[in-house]
């Protein structure tokens, strides 16, 4: 666009062939009997003023601008050439013909917007006419239409050549933007993975963005540039300068604010792998929760800087349209204040979402309980918390409702198990069969990487309907409690057949007395 800005001929962004949509200068707020002015044009070009009352200015622009073309038809349709320019008075004002077709007549306000008489503003329009006219005539002559069809060549080359440039640097940076990924270690390098992956893409897609305006910018101010050249042509040209000035406007806004959005996901990204690989945040028991508490806090901030840019890029359309926002934003801050006192549960909402964050209480992938319901947190912002339960079903709450919350996947998880083992059975065999099972598990190399700490037998935990009840703790990775658990009940079942130990079941035995009450018994002892 700077090419079409330095080398473009002088031509207001008006539509010569449509006069009535100029904008005058007096502001579309003005009462209807405001003085304002605006410009007649000739092949683009500004030629002169006129002034008149906001209500009667289009429709004198428009007679003006009709007179003017039909007197350059007539002027290039003649074999002379000859510009016979006259100035009559009527009524006190001077009225202007050219080779004897009426123009226009030059008013008071003519004259006031030129601080001069009305026939001295008469004899500054008519030079100026003299000039357009004879200007139109010579851009028209074969041998200046040649130059500009060579210079017009000569821009369409340089379009080419740029555009292949352009797009051979783009080639080349998505070609040296390609890494190839590293094999992954550990919980902490594959997360720093992830996120420079994800960096490159946000870089990669501001890259592509910005080289498709860049192709479009220098293909359309060319097109503009070589409409320009040509008196036939130029009505386009200023045409779609006119059109595209506030399409324009809001395409620098809306890409400038999507440039910045991805940008600052990348230095988001950035920041939170660079501080993951320098180990200050990570030890040997953290990584995964560490992948959890940057996901949640890496998309919540995402969310606030797109709202707060969103916000900017709506205030600067709104500039760009033209629009005062000053107004706007007193208007907006009362309404805050009316909304923050109408809606106080959002603003605790938001509150305690971010004491949820900073403090870490849980993050997206943790299994949480809340009161009554819990799940898998899927969804967590400054708001609400969504919960995916057992069943499937998302459950919704709001982040001020949330007062006491039990988090099942914090840093470590520990499954919890209680091992039926009949009277009859030898307990101390179980024990030992128990801890034979728990360390065959530790040793496993699959199993030994979700298990922290050896499992533990505590022992007796309670005499029960069923029989003795041991208590086993396994100290796992986060979320696998329920894995281990299940694998620990898989092989205590296939030991304790080979063993020849069986899975009690609650009994209940029966006595009867002659002429006595009914006694019960409970594994085979009476009561």
């Amino acid at each position: 666009m700077a090419i079409a800005v330095v080398f473009m001929p002088k031509a207001s962004a008006q539509i010569p062939i449509l006069p009535f949509l100029q904008s005058p200068d007096g502001g579309s707020s003005e009462a209807d009997n405001r003085t304002v002015s605006g410009w007649i044009y000739l092949d683009g070009y500004e030629v002169f003023q006129i002034a008149a009352t906001r209500s009667n200015l289009s429709e004198r622009s428009r007679n003006i601008q009709q007179s003017l073309n039909l007197i350059r038809q007539s002027y290039l349709s003649s074999s002379e050439r000859a510009i016979d320019i006259e100035t009559q008075t009527q009524n006190g004002l001077p009225v202007i013909y050219v080779n004897g077709q009426y123009l226009m007549t030059v008013t008071t306000e003519d004259a006031r917007l030129r601080r001069e008489e009305p026939a001295i503003s008469a004899i500054q329009i008519t030079e100026q006419l003299k000039r357009a006219l004879q200007r139109s005539s010579r851009e028209r002559t074969t041998d200046i239409l040649i130059r500009q069809g060579r210079v017009a060549g000569g821009i369409g080359l340089l379009i080419v050549v740029i555009s292949g440039g352009v797009y051979y640097f783009q080639r080349r940076s998505k070609q040296k933007s390609t890494h190839p990924i590293l094999p992954i270690a550990d919980n902490a390098q594959q997360l720093t993975t992830q996120l420079n992956q994800q960096q490159d893409k946000d870089i990669q897609e501001v890259k592509k963005r910005l080289f498709q305006i860049t192709q479009a910018g220098i293909w359309g101010s060319g097109i503009v540039l070589i409409l320009g050249l040509f008196p036939y042509t130029r009505a386009f040209q200023v045409g779609i300068l006119s059109a595209a000035q506030i399409p324009l406007r809001l395409g620098i806004v809306v890409l400038g604010v999507y440039v910045a959005i991805r940008f600052t996901y990348a230095l988001i990204d950035r920041f939170t792998s660079t501080l993951i690989s320098s180990g200050v945040l990570l030890n040997s028991e953290a990584n995964k929760r560490m992948e959890l508490r940057v996901s949640t806090f890496s998309g919540v901030t995402k969310s606030i800087t797109t709202g707060i840019l969103l916000g900017v890029g709506i205030l600067l359309s709104l500039v760009a349209l033209g629009i005062d926002i000053v107004p706007l934003l007193a208007g907006a801050g009362l309404i805050g204040v009316a909304l923050s006192l109408a809606s106080q549960s959002l603003i605790k909402d938001a509150i305690n979402g971010f004491l949820v964050i900073v403090e870490d209480q849980y993050a997206l992938g943790d299994v949480i309980v809340v009161g009554e319901v819990g799940g898998l947190v899927e969804n967590l912002n400054l708001r609400i918390t969504q919960l995916r339960d057992a069943e499937g079903r998302l459950i919704t709450i709001p982040n001020s409702e949330i007062k006491v919350v039990a988090n099942l996947s914090s840093r470590w998880s520990r499954a919890d198990l209680t091992i039926p083992v009949a009277y009859q059975n030898n307990i101390d065999d179980a024990l030992q069969l128990l801890n034979q099972v728990g360390l065959e598990m530790n040793q496993d190399p699959y199993w030994k990487r979700l298990i922290i700490a050896p499992p533990e037998v505590l022992g007796i935990d309670n005499f029960g309907d069923r029989g003795l009840m041991i208590r086993v703790w396994i100290k796992t990775l986060p979320l696998k409690q329920w894995d281990v658990g299940r694998e620990f009940r898989r092989r205590l079942k296939v030991t304790f057949d080979h063993a020849g130990f069986s899975i009690p079941v609650p009994q209940q035995g029966i006595w009867l007395n002659e002429g006595q009450s009914l006694h019960s018994e409970v594994n085979g002892k009476s009561e």
